[in-house]
């Protein structure tokens, strides 16, 4: 797989985690350690299911790990701060990535029972393949993440 575009979405989404004055959403969304520990629990199941993969397992891909408030909560607490953070993102995507650039054709084109919630709500509940689950955190996921930390910034009094 060509992990370029992904690799380019992570440098951007790194670069808006380390701007200074990220405050808390307007709508109670996520605040910006908050996202990245979130990041840190998607990056770890694709890298996993990848990695099951090629070790011939049938795995599954299932979100909700990464969007539950204990789990959040607990990445944060692991961690020393928001650079310590930026830091796992950083490694944890250049981990999925090299695993990503070594995946043979066939092992990309592997099907993963796909289970994606969003606001408590089912956002995809069918196969997908093991390529098309990397490049969607090129495509769509990395990106609005990206989006809502430069949303932090914008908001007013987060100067």
């Amino acid at each position: 797989m060509d992990t370029t575009a992904l690799r380019g979405a992570y440098d951007r989404l790194l670069d808006a985690a380390a701007l200074p004055g990220l405050g808390d959403a307007d709508d109670g969304g996520w605040n910006a350690d908050e996202i990245l520990a979130h990041l840190i629990g998607v990056d770890a199941s694709i890298a996993a299911v990848a990695l099951a993969v090629v070790a011939g397992s049938r795995p599954t891909l299932d979100n909700r790990i990464s969007l539950d408030t204990w789990n959040l909560d607990r990445i944060i607490t692991e961690h020393s701060g928001r650079a310590d953070l930026i830091d796992h993102v950083r490694s944890q995507a250049t981990i999925l990535c090299d695993i990503a650039d070594r995946l043979s054709e066939e092992a990309a084109a592997v099907l993963v029972p796909t289970l994606f919630f969003s606001h408590d709500v089912v956002v995809l509940d069918r196969p997908m393949s093991l390529a098309d689950l990397v490049d969607g955190l090129a495509e769509d996921h990395v990106p609005v993440h990206t989006r809502q930390l430069l949303d932090l910034r914008a908001a007013p009094g987060h100067a």
